[in-house]
């Protein structure tokens, strides 16, 4: 079965920023969350940290800069997604536990949804855990 790959983002030290490759281009992400709106946005810099793209809130379901055109924004869809269907919002309650920033790059016609499946996160060995 099919599995997306996520980002992970450890939620309980924000903000962060961490470097992350992506079809052989290196990305600069920033992580934060606004407690005043009670929401996170990913910023997104070329690998010498020049700004592409700052502040895009994350929304549940809806893809990272699905507004722009911008020929430095990676080609993947970046996600936000509950794929058990439990959340209705990005959270501190849900991102990390059941909402995880997902490289949508599968067949739309193929069925993740099943019990068994498990989300792969970019660090993660082939079986899902972290053993190297």
């Amino acid at each position: 079965m099919a599995q997306r790959d996520y980002i992970p983002v450890d939620v309980d030290d924000l903000p962060e920023q961490f470097e992350l490759d992506i079809d052989d281009v290196t990305y600069v992400f920033g992580m934060n969350y606004n407690e005043v709106g009670g929401f996170y946005t990913v910023d997104l810099y070329d690998e010498d940290e020049n700004p592409i793209v700052l502040g895009e809130k994350m929304v549940l379901n809806h893809r990272l800069w699905a507004n722009l055109v911008d020929r430095r924004l990676p080609m993947r869809d970046i996600v936000p997604m509950d794929e058990s269907g439990k959340a209705s919002d990005v959270n501190p309650d849900t991102l990390g536990k059941t909402v995880f920033l997902y490289l949508d790059d599968l067949n739309p016609e193929e069925d993740i949804r099943s019990p068994d499946y498990v989300g792969v996160g970019l660090d993660d060995d082939e079986d899902g855990d972290d053993d190297d």
